[in-house]
């Protein structure tokens, strides 16, 4: 029966679904990261304060608590190929709603629909991965996929610079300006990117209908139990203290990459569209270093002493920026990014290691907080705009970073990471 399993998982396996699992992930990358090359645009052209700017990024990850467990029952119940391509159709029309007809309001809801275009995505990509790449792949294909979503952040300001710089200067011999020229408001270029983001869903959406994809079959801690379950799984202290966690970690994350521009244009007059968008995308660089060294380190120090070095580094590195020159305040930006790298998945394992059953439930309940984290651009723009004082808004970031620290100190996970020590060695259960 082993053997008639490994031939079906074995049949499964297709190099042109992991292309197109790996493509998505580039694309949710760019999708997702550029919100904080837009904020600076956004307010000048929409004539709105910080605090209204914080809503931007709200409404974007709010979709993901949302839907996260729904879209985690929708793919059990219809599949990851309908999965993928509601998801795409999603992206799809609420990118063109917006560049058809931009407003603040068509903004709000044309985020929150690719919000929750991205959590089905994510819901579905990574057992497809797991699926099409073959189980004893999984690790080296997670890691490529996790490179390749760094690499779009990274690409995803100059992609906007470049874009914005040529319907500017109307360069003729620009592919951008030939093919949107006549749709993109002269005074807004920046919506060309909408227009963009429409074109790569729809193409991911016919790729969807055209590529075989292996039937995705969750494993048990891949599946999400029902919404009973989830509510009564909320009770549980342990769960919604790491709960708390992710949402700190984005809350973290996007306080940090939604303010940068913004404080760099008003505090050192930095070009968002220059320089501005060289510090984003060396933010996103040096996380994937970080994520690099992060692999590195969990095989010889306990997940939660890499979690409070990582969460010391990017304070102190946060603080810098914020109060040093401007020379110095662009590298130290980009060292906030190579020290945000491993927190996420640092605080997942030790959330999904810390409760014995009900894996796939928990895992949906802790991605639900991303959601959660999405508040704090908006305290930050509040605090700024009621103090004229962007920096003290931007301080609030410290908070969450602090209770990321905090988890070091008090996550009891039931099982530890494998360590190699040159003392005693851990087999990676924790004590009683």
């Amino acid at each position: 029966m082993s053997s008639t399993s490994s031939l079906e998982t074995a049949s499964q396996r297709s190099i042109s679904a992991v292309i197109l699992v790996l493509i998505t992930f580039l694309a949710i990358s760019v999708i997702t990261n550029i919100l904080g090359p837009l904020l600076p645009l956004i307010k000048q052209d929409f004539n709105i304060n910080n605090t209204v700017a914080g809503f931007f990024p709200l409404f974007f990850f709010i979709a993901y608590g949302v839907v996260s467990i729904p879209a985690g029952i929708f793919t059990e119940k219809f599949g990851g190929k309908t999965t993928m391509a509601l998801a795409c159709l999603l992206s799809a029309l609420g990118a063109l709603a917006f560049a058809s007809a931009p407003s603040m309001s068509m903004a709000l809801m044309s985020l929150f629909f690719i919000g929750c275009a991205m959590a089905f995505l994510q819901v579905v990509i990574n057992p497809l991965l797991r699926i099409a790449g073959g189980e004893e792949h999984y690790a080296f294909f997670s890691t490529a996929a996790q490179m390749i979503f760094a690499v779009g952040g990274m690409l995803t300001p100059q992609i906007n610079a470049y874009f914005v710089h040529s319907l500017k200067m109307n360069d003729e011999s620009s592919l951008v300006v030939q093919l949107l020229g006549d749709v993109v408001p002269a005074a807004m270029p920046w919506i060309s990117m909408y227009w963009m983001f429409a074109l790569i869903s729809m193409v991911l959406l016919l790729a969807v209908f055209v590529i075989k994809l292996p039937s995705v079959e969750l494993n048990e801690d891949e599946k999400v139990g029902g919404m009973g379950l989830c509510l009564s799984l909320l009770k549980n202290k342990t769960v919604l203290l790491f709960f708390l966690g992710i949402a700190c970690y984005v809350g973290a994350e996007q306080g940090i990459a939604a303010s940068m521009l913004i404080f760099l244009e008003e505090y050192h007059g930095v070009d968002p569209l220059t320089v501005g968008a060289d510090t984003m995308s060396a933010f996103w660089a040096a996380m994937a270093v970080g994520c690099l060294l992060g692999l590195a380190l969990l095989k010889v120090i306990d997940t939660r002493k890499v979690l409070m070095i990582f969460v010391a580094g990017a304070i102190v590195s946060y603080l810098t920026a914020l109060y040093t020159s401007t020379s110095i305040s662009l590298l130290a930006y980009a060292a906030s990014g190579f020290f945000l790298s491993v927190m996420f998945p640092a605080i997942m394992s030790l959330g999904l290691n810390s409760v014995r059953e009900h894996h796939g439930s928990v895992a949906g309940i802790l991605c639900s907080g991303i959601a959660g984290g999405a508040v704090v651009p908006v305290i930050v723009g509040f605090i700024a705009d009621t103090s004229g004082d962007f920096r003290l808004g931007a301080l609030f970031v410290l908070v969450p970073l602090a209770y990321m620290f905090s988890i070091g100190l008090w996550a009891k996970p039931l099982i530890t990471n494998k360590t190699i020590s040159l003392g005693n060695k851990n087999d990676g259960l924790a004590g009683a």
